[in-house]
């Protein structure tokens, strides 16, 4: 029976798999559930996914295993979704990734020797590249998704590049670039393109100034918005009515 889910000490995935089968059903499911489409949820994806990141960031285990769950049962709803139209299933999605993982780690499924992370993860790029049928930079740089981050997105498609030979691996020259692409907005500060180029040559130095750029906005802004929370501002007022 269906509401023997609620008296239960413990459950599982295969439960969870389950609910959401429940819940997507016509027949007795959720009014909102069944209305939902890839579509339809993919920013609750993102936010899920954010939410976890945020967990991870503070450390806080109990949220990162509840947020967790949140980003497995997006997981089971997309495959069930898929399923429901015959397009794949949840087994598919294991069998796929099973498969992948052996593919690229054959220094621990096959006879290959690696010297240590360095070469593990140049082999990767090699086995992705095949994987993908990659054969040249262009195929690298449309297989970097669109709905990345725009910092993400421009340091990937910045790494890609560097590493094809198309653009400097010197770090100075590319501080360089940055000066000479902020002259040309400064020049023209309401050029929206301008200033898009100068946040693309940042990117690129910081991936070869081996800094995640996503990650360095995020700590800036979050020690931007630490600084005018209440207590820091009050804390700024004692101290000038002590001063004054």
């Amino acid at each position: 029976m269906i509401k023997d889910f609620a008296f239960r000490d413990r459950y599982s995935p295969e439960d969870l798999r389950r609910i959401v089968e429940i819940l997507r059903n016509p027949d007795g499911g959720c009014p909102w559930d069944i209305e939902q489409t890839h579509a339809s949820i993919r920013k609750n994806f993102i936010e899920e996914t954010y939410e976890a990141c945020d967990a991870i960031d503070r450390k806080d285990d109990e949220a990162l295993c509840e947020e967790l769950g949140d980003v497995l049962l997006q997981v089971l709803f997309h495959a069930r979704i898929a399923e429901e139209r015959g397009a794949f299933n949840l087994d598919d999605v294991a069998d796929g990734e099973v498969k992948k993982l052996v593919y690229r780690h054959p220094h621990v499924f096959s006879d290959v020797t690696v010297s240590g992370s360095d070469e593990v993860l140049s082999n990767w790029d090699v086995l992705k590249k095949a994987e993908k049928k990659q054969k040249d930079l262009s195929d690298e740089l449309e297989a970097v998704p669109a709905a990345f981050p725009a910092l993400m997105r421009g340091e990937k498609l910045s790494k890609r590049a560097i590493k094809a030979g198309a653009l400097s691996s010197s770090l100075s020259e590319t501080v360089e670039d940055c000066e000479s692409a902020f002259r040309t907005w400064k020049a023209n500060p309401e050029n929206p393109s301008s200033l898009g180029e100068l946040l693309l040559s940042l990117t690129r130095a910081a991936y070869l100034a081996d800094v995640d750029a996503e990650e360095a906005l995020s700590f800036a802004s979050d020690r931007f918005t630490q600084k005018y929370t209440h207590k820091n501002l009050n804390t700024e007022k004692e101290n000038t009515h002590e001063q004054g």
